[in-house]
């Protein structure tokens, strides 16, 4: 099999290379993004490997049937930016469903400690040798409420890690998962009640700009918000409103509504355009990184071990158990 690997970065090659010719793959790494632009780089290949910033929307699906590309394989878990719909009876879709959730949980957890005790100022200050502890106050999180958007295998995992600070954690999922050490309650009750809210579960049109102007309402002054699943769960213009009124003690984003083109890439001698971007990273108690909250060693070698077990499978006609069909879009 022929893939063309979109948007590598040095860090892909240390898995997919060795690994992709051990299953005898043929494998041409592009820097380039997938879009409309770069995807006629597909000709010639049996599949394209694209990441979460990559895009392939029905145009393009088009595109690559007629070169006959036979699938695409996700390098993660989301697919929401693939046209799955337009790709049915045309392009197989295979996902990576789970890699490992504890490296995005934690770090979810990292981000919501940064914030709330302000580690990331108070090392700038002291490189400095400036030692004042004005600014820096945070709050316990022992007895606390959390609530965890999205029970799934990240969901549960970020729910383990907040009764291990002893706090009270609240759930919200549509298909709720029994056994949890959590409480389901609806997401009016979350918002309501939520000292911490941690934001784990995929974008769909259900789920778009699940946190909004209406929701940020509801939610209790000075909450802490955290955002490691994908950006477009928030609308990005409510939350600065929200962020100006005083309503949040803290935000940690490790996704972005308009990340692509920025996040992954080194743009620290660009003028950044993107206004709200730039808003944010005014806030003092606003902590955005570049979507790296799965960057584990051990996360990176599932996701290019699942993502090759899953060009295997299709070439050699076995079950494709990670296939993305248009029955899972809402």
């Amino acid at each position: 099999m022929k893939i063309a690997f979109y948007g590598t970065k040095p860090y892909d090659r240390v898995w997919f290379e060795p690994m992709g010719k051990e299953y005898g793959f043929d494998i041409h790494f592009i820097e380039s993004s997938c879009n409309r632009e770069t995807v006629f780089m597909a000709k010639g290949y049996d599949a394209i490997c694209i990441f979460v910033n990559d895009y392939v929307n029905a145009e393009m699906i088009d595109i690559l049937y007629e070169m006959n590309v036979k699938a695409i394989l996700l390098r993660s878990a989301g697919f929401n930016n693939v046209d799955v719909k337009a790709a049915e009876d045309k392009i197989i879709i295979l996902r990576v469903p789970s890699y490992s959730p504890e490296a995005v949980a934690e770090f979810s957890m990292a981000m919501l400690l940064t914030v709330n005790r302000l580690t990331h100022k108070a090392y700038n200050r002291t490189r400095d040798f400036n030692m004042s502890l004005n600014g820096l106050m945070g709050v316990d999180l022992n007895e606390k409420t959390a609530g965890v958007i999205g029970t799934g295998k990240i969901g549960q995992s970020m729910i383990r890690i907040l009764n291990g600070f002893q706090m009270h954690v609240l759930c919200y999922d549509p298909f709720p998962i029994e056994g949890l050490e959590a409480e389901y309650v609806s997401l009016e009750e979350l918002f309501k009640n939520s000292d911490v809210i941690s934001l784990h579960c995929p974008l769909n049109s259900d789920t778009r700009h699940i946190i909004n102007k209406e929701a940020i309402a509801l939610m209790k002054k000075g909450v802490y918000l955290v955002n490691t699943s994908r950006g477009g769960l928030i609308d990005t213009d409510a939350l600065i409103d929200g962020m100006l009124e005083g309503r949040f003690g803290g935000v940690g984003l490790d996704v972005y509504e308009e990340e692509e083109g920025v996040f992954y890439e080194d743009r620290s001698n660009d003028i950044i355009t993107d206004d709200n971007l730039a808003r944010l990273m005014t806030f003092p108690n606003v902590l955005v990184t570049s979507h790296m909250g799965f960057f584990t060693k051990e996360a990176m070698q599932a996701i290019a071990q699942v993502t090759l077990e899953n060009a295997y499978a299709l070439e050699n006609g076995l079950p494709l158990v990670n296939q993305v069909g248009k029955e899972m879009v809402s």
